[in-house]
């Protein structure tokens, strides 16, 4: 029995990655154009909705979604979440219609056909290199002076022990906020390490519960404000997460 259900994550390890490329071989005229130029982000930004839908679909996860607060398509946002599956993006993707680039790190771009636009679309970032954490800020600046959102997973990575509800928060998105006084929008993902996680055999199809939380203004803070207000949305995203688990161990109850 046990190796019928490896030969099936196999299986589905595979599928996921081929639902992956698909679609980018599909659209991939289009999405060069796309890229060409910074205009061009927007229309980018459509086609990658479509693709988060098509593979979230194709892998048999379906996500559910509880607003406390609407979301302005006309303002940029600081977008952080929970960070704890490779779903994480194609999620946020889903869910959120502002167009916004991922601060993600440079070891995606190695993931043939898809690191090929990560690289050239989202805002790199190589945690062991300072010069590369200060080009961020820089980077950041340009696409938020343009009008985008950024969205930043604070953990700053996937942490290796899975029985981790959520790591420390860096500073970096937070800084980030209070420089250019835009408001935080706090994301807490209930199922998603559980619906697909880093661990090979592991995962299954099934509901992805999402909260979008209330925004936090960042408006007249100072940098002398950044860890009280790291601490308040790393705190608001953590007590989700133990709602989250709460409601399933009373379901299964």
């Amino acid at each position: 029995m046990k190796s019928i259900k490896i030969f099936f994550w196999i299986l589905w390890r595979i599928w996921f990655y081929i639902l992956m490329a698909v679609p980018i071989l599909l659209f991939f005229p289009i999405l060069i154009l796309t890229i060409i130029s910074e205009k061009g982000y927007p229309y980018f930004f459509k086609i990658a909705r479509i693709w988060a839908k098509f593979i979230l679909f194709g892998m048999g996860f379906y996500y559910k979604v509880e607003r406390e607060q609407e979301i302005d398509p006309h303002k940029s946002y600081m977008i952080v979440a929970n960070h704890t599956s490779m779903t994480d993006i194609m999620l946020m993707l889903a869910i959120i219609k502002n167009p916004f680039v991922f601060v993600g790190k440079q070891e995606l771009a190695r993931i043939p056909l898809f690191g090929f636009f990560y690289k050239r679309t989202c805002i790199l970032v190589d945690r062991s290199d300072s010069q590369s954490r200060m080009a961020v800020f820089t980077k950041a600046h340009k696409r938020i002076e343009r009008g985008l959102s950024v969205c930043i997973f604070p953990e700053g990575g996937v942490p290796d022990d899975e029985s981790i509800i959520l790591d420390h928060f860096k500073d970096g998105a937070f800084k980030l906020a209070i420089q250019h006084q835009i408001p935080i929008l706090p994301i807490s993902f209930g199922d998603n390490k559980e619906r697909f996680p880093y661990t090979f055999f592991a995962g299954n199809p099934g509901i992805m519960r999402v909260k979008i939380h209330k925004q936090v203004e960042t408006l007249n803070m100072t940098n002398a404000d950044r860890k009280e207000l790291k601490d308040e949305i790393r705190a608001t995203i953590y007590n989700q997460l133990l709602k989250f688990e709460t409601a399933k161990e009373t379901q299964i109850v």
